[in-house]
Formats: C-alpha cells, sequence, structure tokens
C-alpha cells in the first residue's frame, strides 16, 4: 500500500509502500479515494507542527469506500462511502455524554496499543498515521467514531474536504463565534478556511457578510458561499470600508 511519509521535519515527503494491518474490534478499512491538501500538512512538513513520532504518513481530510470492517463494527459495511473526521472520540465518557467529543477523555485509548500490530508499518518500523487517518495513501484503518457516511451521489473530491476545511470554517461561525440570525460580520481571507466561515455564517443567519480578500478571483467565490459585500484589500482599506457598510462596525470579525 503506497503512502507519503516523513521521515524527518522539517523534510520532504516520500511515497513508500507501507503494510498496513486488517481490521479488528470497531476499525475499518477505506481505500482512498480523495484526500484534500491543508496547511496544516505543510506545517507539519516544515517542522512547525510536530506530531509525537516520526515517521508518520501524512493527511488528515478523505474521502473513500469501506473494504473491510472489523467484528464489531455495526454503523458501516464494505461498498459505503464515507469520509473521515480530524479526530475520534470514544462516545461513553462523561465528556461525550455531553456533546464535548473534543475533549473526549478516552480518545487516546481508541489507537492500537504497542501489544498489537501498528496500524501503519514499514519493513517492520511503526508508521504513525497522522489525526489517526494517514490520508496521503490508497487506504486507512480507521476507528469508526472518525467515519461519517456519505451519499454516494457527492463527488469524492468534494466530499474529501468536509472532514477538516468545511468542518473548521462552518464551525468557527456555528460553535465558535456562535452568530445569530441578524448580526454582522467580516471575514479576512477568503481561502479555503475563509470562505467556509463564509457558509457558516450564512447558515447561522447573519444579515450581512463581508468577505474581505486581496484576490478578486477569490472575492467572486465568497459571493457565492453567502458574502453579501466584499472589499479588496488590494486597492480599498479595509477597516474603513467595514465601518462604512456596517456604520460602525461587525458584531464578529474572522480572520481566515
Amino acid at each position: 500500500m503506497r503512502a507519503a511519509v516523513l521521515h524527518e521535519a522539517p523534510g520532504d515527503l516520500v511515497v513508500e509502500d507501507l503494510t498496513i494491518a486488517e481490521p479488528i474490534g470497531r476499525e475499518v478499512l477505506i481505500r482512498t479515494k480523495a484526500s484534500g491538501l491543508c496547511h496544516s500538512d505543510l506545517h507539519v512538513i516544515e517542522g512547525l507542527l510536530p506530531l509525537p513520532s516520526l515517521p508518520a504518513a501524512l493527511g488528515h481530510e478523505a474521502s473513500g469506500i469501506v473494504e473491510a470492517v472489523g467484528p464489531d463494527v455495526t454503523a458501516f459495511a464494505p461498498g459505503d462511502h464515507v469520509i473521515t473526521c480530524l479526530t475520534q472520540f470514544c462516545g461513553v465518557c462523561p465528556e461525550c455524554h455531553v456533546g464535548r467529543v473534543f475533549i473526549c477523555s478516552n480518545r487516546h485509548d481508541l489507537a492500537r496499543g504497542p501489544e498489537l500490530e501498528p496500524t501503519l508499518s514499514l519493513s517492520g518500523t511503526p508508521v504513525l498515521p497522522m489525526a489517526g487517518l494517514g490520508a496521503f495513501a490508497e487506504q486507512m484503518l480507521v476507528h469508526e467514531n472518525g467515519v461519517v457516511a456519505v451519499d454516494p451521489a457527492v463527488p469524492f473530491d468534494v466530499a474529501a474536504l468536509i472532514g477538516c476545511a468545511v468542518m473548521t470554517g462552518v464551525g468557527s461561525a456555528t460553535n465558535g463565534a456562535q452568530i445569530r440570525p441578524g448580526e454582522t460580520v467580516a471575514v479576512i481571507g477568503c481561502g479555503g478556511i475563509g470562505l467556509n466561515i463564509v457558509q457558516g455564517c450564512r447558515l447561522a443567519g447573519a444579515s450581512r457578510i463581508i468577505a474581505v480578500d486581496l484576490n478578486a478571483e477569490k472575492l467572486e467565490a465568497a459571493r457565492g458561499f453567502g458574502a453579501t459585500d466584499v472589499v479588496d484589500a488590494s486597492t480599498d482599506d479595509p477597516v474603513a470600508a467595514v465601518q462604512a457598510l456596517t456604520g460602525g462596525g461587525v458584531d464578529a470579525a474572522f480572520e481566515a
């Protein structure tokens, strides 16, 4: 099974032939169909975001098709179209019970212990799957709580982005800032995360969504995601423009 592996940081990715374990327990074996490229991966490559260990198979937002499941898996079956999640959770600890799965008390227990065959290995040496996924690979072995089924009609390249870029942006608006209907917002930077913040604010009911960027094409894309106004910071003072559009300022501003 081929994967893009980082042996040292900073360093370069190397395509290696890895051994991937058979699924046990609640594990799901996925044939990767598409994987997004995230700036977090670049941060790891540059040594700015250290991983617990190296070598590691990078990549953390992906889509694919289930190939096999462990004996305790109940939610998935071979042939299902799925996406992967950045974080896995146990679902039974006190934090999970109140919906705070992002601080699951048992999340580290979901990974294979040292007494078991490693999820990924290179000539007998364990290889860490980034975020429990290792999506820059032909296959992924993931705990079922890190997998979500999707409609087969959704293209794989579109679905792959949901696990990180979409959820990070939309979640920043709905969970982070908790935007309420009628509020005004400014989104500074209209890349992958910024566009999804725009989308999240639209879904939350913001009455005015001001997108700010230096790139005219990105600003046009922001309109498609729900921006009501755009500011080209290459020609206009964004602070003055936002104040003029809102009569003094916004309820929330996002730096993306």
